[in-house]
Protein backbone atom coordinates (compact mmCIF):
# COMPACT_ATOMS: atom_id res chain seq x y z
CA UNK A 1 0.00 0.00 0.00
CA UNK A 2 1.09 3.57 -0.58
CA UNK A 3 1.59 6.11 2.17
CA UNK A 4 -1.47 8.05 1.05
CA UNK A 5 -3.63 4.87 0.97
CA UNK A 6 -2.61 3.94 4.50
CA UNK A 7 -3.11 7.44 5.89
CA UNK A 8 -6.49 7.74 4.19
CA UNK A 9 -7.67 4.47 5.78
CA UNK A 10 -6.39 5.51 9.20
CA UNK A 11 -8.20 8.84 9.02
CA UNK A 12 -11.40 6.92 8.32
CA UNK A 13 -10.80 4.87 11.47
CA UNK A 14 -9.96 1.67 9.56
CA UNK A 15 -7.21 0.10 11.65
CA UNK A 16 -5.64 -3.27 10.78
CA UNK A 17 -4.05 -5.80 13.19
CA UNK A 18 -0.49 -5.38 11.86
CA UNK A 19 1.43 -2.56 10.17
CA UNK A 20 4.91 -3.54 9.01
CA UNK A 21 6.74 -0.37 7.95
CA UNK A 22 10.23 -0.84 6.57
CA UNK A 23 12.73 0.80 4.23
CA UNK A 24 15.57 3.30 4.00
CA UNK A 25 13.53 6.53 4.20
CA UNK A 26 12.44 7.22 7.78
CA UNK A 27 10.06 10.11 7.10
CA UNK A 28 6.99 8.16 5.96
CA UNK A 29 7.51 5.42 8.57
CA UNK A 30 7.64 8.04 11.31
CA UNK A 31 4.56 9.81 9.92
CA UNK A 32 2.40 6.66 9.87
CA UNK A 33 3.65 5.57 13.29
CA UNK A 34 2.99 9.00 14.77
CA UNK A 35 -0.55 9.12 13.38
CA UNK A 36 -1.44 5.74 14.91
CA UNK A 37 0.24 6.67 18.19
CA UNK A 38 -1.75 9.90 18.43
CA UNK A 39 -5.15 8.85 17.01
CA UNK A 40 -5.83 5.12 17.44
CA UNK A 41 -6.86 5.62 21.08
CA UNK A 42 -8.25 8.49 23.10
CA UNK A 43 -6.02 10.05 25.75
CA UNK A 44 -7.98 8.26 28.47
CA UNK A 45 -7.58 4.88 26.73
CA UNK A 46 -3.83 5.22 26.15
CA UNK A 47 -2.84 4.82 29.80
CA UNK A 48 -3.81 1.14 29.92
CA UNK A 49 -3.88 0.17 26.27
CA UNK A 50 -0.93 1.73 24.45
CA UNK A 51 2.62 0.44 24.72
CA UNK A 52 5.75 1.70 22.96
CA UNK A 53 8.67 -0.73 22.81
CA UNK A 54 12.20 -0.25 21.47
CA UNK A 55 13.95 -2.90 19.43
CA UNK A 56 17.26 -2.73 21.29
CA UNK A 57 15.56 -3.49 24.59
CA UNK A 58 13.23 -6.36 23.68
CA UNK A 59 12.85 -9.72 21.97
CA UNK A 60 9.85 -11.36 20.29
CA UNK A 61 8.35 -12.50 23.63
CA UNK A 62 7.89 -8.91 24.80
CA UNK A 63 6.02 -8.09 21.62
CA UNK A 64 3.79 -11.16 21.70
CA UNK A 65 2.99 -10.79 25.41
CA UNK A 66 1.87 -7.20 24.92
CA UNK A 67 0.00 -7.89 21.71
CA UNK A 68 -1.95 -10.84 23.19
CA UNK A 69 -3.29 -8.86 26.15
CA UNK A 70 -6.95 -7.84 26.13
CA UNK A 71 -7.83 -4.15 26.01
CA UNK A 72 -9.11 -2.49 29.19
CA UNK A 73 -12.15 -0.25 28.77
CA UNK A 74 -11.30 0.28 25.10
CA UNK A 75 -12.03 -1.41 21.80
CA UNK A 76 -8.36 -2.09 21.02
CA UNK A 77 -4.78 -2.14 22.24
CA UNK A 78 -1.92 -0.42 20.40
CA UNK A 79 1.59 -1.88 20.52
CA UNK A 80 4.31 0.07 18.71
CA UNK A 81 7.80 -1.31 18.17
CA UNK A 82 10.25 1.48 17.31
CA UNK A 83 13.84 0.87 16.10
CA UNK A 84 12.63 -2.59 15.10
CA UNK A 85 15.67 -3.37 12.96
CA UNK A 86 17.68 -3.68 16.20
CA UNK A 87 15.28 -6.22 17.70
CA UNK A 88 16.51 -9.69 18.61
CA UNK A 89 14.77 -12.76 17.19
CA UNK A 90 12.28 -10.89 15.03
CA UNK A 91 11.93 -13.97 12.83
CA UNK A 92 10.21 -15.67 15.77
CA UNK A 93 7.27 -13.27 15.40
CA UNK A 94 6.12 -15.37 12.44
CA UNK A 95 3.73 -17.39 14.61
CA UNK A 96 2.06 -14.19 15.87
CA UNK A 97 1.89 -12.72 12.37
CA UNK A 98 0.16 -15.90 11.17
CA UNK A 99 -2.59 -15.49 13.80
CA UNK A 100 -2.61 -11.91 15.08
CA UNK A 101 -5.01 -10.64 17.72
CA UNK A 102 -7.92 -8.78 16.16
CA UNK A 103 -8.10 -6.57 19.27
CA UNK A 104 -4.56 -5.22 18.88
CA UNK A 105 -2.97 -2.82 16.42
CA UNK A 106 0.69 -3.83 16.19
CA UNK A 107 3.05 -1.38 14.47
CA UNK A 108 6.55 -2.53 13.53
CA UNK A 109 8.67 0.52 12.60
CA UNK A 110 11.67 -1.03 10.84
CA UNK A 111 13.48 2.14 9.72
CA UNK A 112 16.63 2.53 7.60
CA UNK A 113 16.59 -1.02 6.28
CA UNK A 114 14.39 -3.28 4.17
CA UNK A 115 13.67 -6.80 5.31
CA UNK A 116 14.79 -9.71 3.18
CA UNK A 117 11.91 -10.33 0.78
CA UNK A 118 12.92 -14.00 0.45
CA UNK A 119 12.53 -14.76 4.15
CA UNK A 120 9.59 -16.62 5.70
CA UNK A 121 8.90 -13.51 7.79
CA UNK A 122 8.51 -11.37 4.66
CA UNK A 123 6.13 -13.86 3.07
CA UNK A 124 3.95 -14.09 6.18
CA UNK A 125 3.66 -10.33 6.70
CA UNK A 126 2.90 -9.83 3.02
CA UNK A 127 -0.07 -12.15 3.46
CA UNK A 128 -1.33 -11.00 6.87
CA UNK A 129 -0.19 -7.40 7.42
CA UNK A 130 -0.35 -3.93 5.93
CA UNK A 131 3.15 -3.67 4.50
CA UNK A 132 4.70 -0.37 3.52
CA UNK A 133 8.18 -0.02 2.02
CA UNK A 134 9.55 3.49 2.40
CA UNK A 135 12.01 4.14 -0.41
CA UNK A 136 14.23 7.23 -0.61
CA UNK A 137 13.30 9.98 -3.04
CA UNK A 138 15.78 10.15 -5.91
CA UNK A 139 17.94 13.28 -5.90
CA UNK A 140 16.63 14.38 -9.30
CA UNK A 141 13.06 14.26 -7.93
CA UNK A 142 13.70 16.07 -4.66
CA UNK A 143 12.88 19.57 -5.99
CA UNK A 144 9.54 18.26 -7.26
CA UNK A 145 8.90 16.61 -3.87
CA UNK A 146 9.67 19.87 -2.05
CA UNK A 147 7.31 21.81 -4.32
CA UNK A 148 4.50 19.30 -3.72
CA UNK A 149 5.06 19.20 0.06
CA UNK A 150 5.09 22.99 0.39
CA UNK A 151 1.87 23.22 -1.65
CA UNK A 152 0.16 20.64 0.60
CA UNK A 153 1.22 22.68 3.64
CA UNK A 154 -0.61 25.68 2.18
CA UNK A 155 2.34 27.74 0.94
CA UNK A 156 4.03 28.56 -2.35
CA UNK A 157 7.64 28.15 -3.46
CA UNK A 158 9.42 29.02 -6.69
CA UNK A 159 11.45 26.54 -8.71
CA UNK A 160 14.87 28.02 -7.89
CA UNK A 161 14.14 27.80 -4.16
CA UNK A 162 13.14 24.12 -4.54
CA UNK A 163 16.45 23.36 -6.23
CA UNK A 164 18.39 25.43 -3.68
CA UNK A 165 16.83 23.55 -0.75
CA UNK A 166 17.38 20.21 -2.45
CA UNK A 167 21.02 20.90 -3.22
CA UNK A 168 21.73 22.16 0.31
CA UNK A 169 19.66 19.71 2.38
CA UNK A 170 20.01 16.56 0.27
CA UNK A 171 17.29 13.90 0.15
CA UNK A 172 16.61 13.39 3.88
CA UNK A 173 12.87 14.13 3.98
CA UNK A 174 12.76 14.55 7.76
CA UNK A 175 15.49 17.17 7.57
CA UNK A 176 13.75 18.93 4.68
CA UNK A 177 10.35 19.04 6.40
CA UNK A 178 11.94 20.35 9.62
CA UNK A 179 13.63 23.18 7.71
CA UNK A 180 10.42 24.01 5.84
CA UNK A 181 8.65 24.21 9.22
CA UNK A 182 11.23 26.81 10.29
CA UNK A 183 10.72 28.76 7.07
CA UNK A 184 6.93 28.86 7.43
CA UNK A 185 6.76 29.38 11.20
CA UNK A 186 5.79 33.05 10.96
CA UNK A 187 4.29 33.01 7.47
CA UNK A 188 0.61 33.32 6.69
CA UNK A 189 -0.95 30.54 4.62
CA UNK A 190 -0.59 31.27 0.93
CA UNK A 191 2.72 33.11 1.38
CA UNK A 192 5.70 32.33 -0.83
CA UNK A 193 9.02 30.79 0.23
CA UNK A 194 11.73 32.48 -1.81
CA UNK A 195 15.52 32.47 -1.93
CA UNK A 196 15.82 35.51 0.38
CA UNK A 197 13.82 33.78 3.12
CA UNK A 198 15.87 30.60 2.74
CA UNK A 199 19.16 32.50 3.02
CA UNK A 200 17.86 34.34 6.09
CA UNK A 201 16.42 31.37 8.00
CA UNK A 202 18.66 28.46 6.98
CA UNK A 203 21.87 30.44 6.70
CA UNK A 204 22.68 29.40 3.16
CA UNK A 205 24.95 32.08 1.79
CA UNK A 206 23.45 34.01 -1.13
CA UNK A 207 26.76 34.04 -2.97
CA UNK A 208 28.51 30.91 -1.68
CA UNK A 209 26.40 27.80 -2.16
CA UNK A 210 26.51 24.76 -4.44
CA UNK A 211 23.84 26.27 -6.71
CA UNK A 212 26.04 29.32 -7.36
CA UNK A 213 29.16 27.16 -7.82
CA UNK A 214 27.37 25.11 -10.47
CA UNK A 215 26.30 28.28 -12.30
CA UNK A 216 29.82 29.70 -12.14
CA UNK A 217 31.30 26.49 -13.50
CA UNK A 218 28.63 26.33 -16.19
CA UNK A 219 29.60 29.85 -17.33
CA UNK A 220 33.31 28.96 -16.94
CA UNK A 221 33.61 31.98 -14.66
CA UNK A 222 37.02 31.25 -13.16
CA UNK A 223 37.11 34.10 -10.64
CA UNK A 224 33.68 33.35 -9.13
CA UNK A 225 34.26 29.58 -9.18
CA UNK A 226 37.42 29.89 -7.11
CA UNK A 227 35.88 32.49 -4.82
CA UNK A 228 33.10 30.03 -3.92
CA UNK A 229 35.58 27.14 -3.76
CA UNK A 230 37.70 29.10 -1.28
CA UNK A 231 34.60 29.65 0.89
CA UNK A 232 33.78 25.91 0.83
CA UNK A 233 37.42 25.06 1.62
CA UNK A 234 37.33 27.26 4.72
CA UNK A 235 34.02 25.68 5.81
CA UNK A 236 34.61 22.10 4.72
CA UNK A 237 32.78 20.59 7.71
CA UNK A 238 29.58 22.37 6.71
CA UNK A 239 30.14 21.49 3.06
CA UNK A 240 31.53 17.92 2.98
CA UNK A 241 33.41 17.04 -0.18
CA UNK A 242 31.36 13.87 -0.66
CA UNK A 243 28.17 15.95 -0.88
CA UNK A 244 29.77 18.52 -3.21
CA UNK A 245 31.05 15.77 -5.51
CA UNK A 246 27.57 14.24 -5.70
CA UNK A 247 25.95 17.59 -6.52
CA UNK A 248 28.53 18.40 -9.19
CA UNK A 249 28.12 14.97 -10.76
CA UNK A 250 24.33 15.37 -10.95
CA UNK A 251 24.74 18.86 -12.37
CA UNK A 252 27.04 17.78 -15.19
CA UNK A 253 24.76 14.83 -16.00
CA UNK A 254 22.06 17.43 -16.66
CA UNK A 255 24.50 19.52 -18.70
CA UNK A 256 25.37 16.51 -20.86
CA UNK A 257 21.70 15.63 -21.40
CA UNK A 258 21.04 19.24 -22.36
CA UNK A 259 23.93 19.16 -24.84
CA UNK A 260 22.58 16.00 -26.45
CA UNK A 261 19.09 17.55 -26.72
CA UNK A 262 20.17 21.14 -27.39
CA UNK A 263 17.88 21.53 -30.42
CA UNK A 264 14.74 20.44 -28.61
CA UNK A 265 12.29 22.79 -26.88
CA UNK A 266 13.00 24.08 -23.38
CA UNK A 267 9.95 22.19 -22.08
CA UNK A 268 11.22 18.89 -23.49
CA UNK A 269 14.73 19.47 -22.15
CA UNK A 270 13.29 20.30 -18.72
CA UNK A 271 11.38 17.01 -18.77
CA UNK A 272 14.43 15.00 -19.80
CA UNK A 273 16.76 16.48 -17.18
CA UNK A 274 14.09 16.38 -14.43
CA UNK A 275 13.72 20.11 -13.77
CA UNK A 276 10.56 21.40 -12.02
CA UNK A 277 9.99 23.84 -14.90
CA UNK A 278 11.64 25.14 -18.07
CA UNK A 279 12.79 28.45 -16.53
CA UNK A 280 16.24 27.06 -15.63
CA UNK A 281 16.94 25.40 -18.97
CA UNK A 282 18.69 28.54 -20.25
CA UNK A 283 21.43 28.11 -17.61
CA UNK A 284 22.00 24.51 -18.64
CA UNK A 285 22.13 25.55 -22.29
CA UNK A 286 24.88 28.04 -21.48
CA UNK A 287 26.89 25.28 -19.79
CA UNK A 288 26.17 22.83 -22.63
CA UNK A 289 27.64 25.32 -25.11
CA UNK A 290 30.67 25.99 -22.92
CA UNK A 291 31.68 22.33 -22.59
CA UNK A 292 32.18 19.88 -25.45
CA UNK A 293 30.91 16.34 -24.95
CA UNK A 294 34.52 15.14 -24.74
CA UNK A 295 35.11 17.72 -21.98
CA UNK A 296 32.11 16.44 -20.05
CA UNK A 297 33.43 12.88 -20.24
CA UNK A 298 36.69 14.16 -18.75
CA UNK A 299 34.80 16.00 -16.01
CA UNK A 300 32.99 12.83 -14.94
CA UNK A 301 36.38 11.13 -14.61
CA UNK A 302 37.71 14.08 -12.56
CA UNK A 303 34.72 13.94 -10.20
CA UNK A 304 35.02 10.16 -9.83
CA UNK A 305 38.71 10.50 -8.97
CA UNK A 306 38.04 13.29 -6.44
CA UNK A 307 35.28 11.25 -4.83
CA UNK A 308 37.58 8.24 -4.44
CA UNK A 309 40.36 10.39 -2.98
CA UNK A 310 37.92 12.06 -0.56
CA UNK A 311 37.12 8.57 0.76
CA UNK A 312 40.81 7.69 1.25
CA UNK A 313 41.33 5.64 -1.89
CA UNK A 314 44.72 6.41 -3.41
CA UNK A 315 45.13 9.35 -1.06
CA UNK A 316 46.77 9.41 2.37
CA UNK A 317 47.68 13.03 2.93
CA UNK A 318 45.83 15.45 0.64
CA UNK A 319 43.16 17.33 2.64
CA UNK A 320 39.63 17.56 1.20
CA UNK A 321 39.86 21.31 0.57
CA UNK A 322 42.91 20.77 -1.66
CA UNK A 323 41.11 17.97 -3.53
CA UNK A 324 38.15 20.32 -4.11
CA UNK A 325 40.34 23.15 -5.41
CA UNK A 326 42.12 20.77 -7.75
CA UNK A 327 38.80 19.40 -9.00
CA UNK A 328 37.42 22.87 -9.79
CA UNK A 329 40.67 23.74 -11.62
CA UNK A 330 40.42 20.58 -13.73
CA UNK A 331 36.75 21.19 -14.56
CA UNK A 332 37.40 24.75 -15.71
CA UNK A 333 40.31 23.59 -17.84
CA UNK A 334 38.71 20.48 -19.34
CA UNK A 335 39.80 20.41 -22.98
Amino acid sequence: MTYQNILSDLKKGNYKPIYFLHGEEAYYIDAITKYIEEHALTDAEKAFNQVVLYGKEIDFKNVVDNARQFPMMASRRVVIVKEAKDMRSMDKLVSYFEKPSDQTVLVIAHKHKKIDGRSKLAKVIKKNAVVFESSPVRDYKIAEWISSYVSKEGFKIDGKSCILLGEYLGTDLSKITNEIAKLTLNLEKGSTIDANLIHEKIEISKDFNIFELQNALGKRDTAKSFLITDYFSNNIKKHPLVMLNGSLYNYFVKVMLTAVNINKSDQEIASRIKLPNAFFVKDYKVAARNYKLSSLVQIFAFIKEADARSKGMGNRSTPPEAILTELVYKILNAA
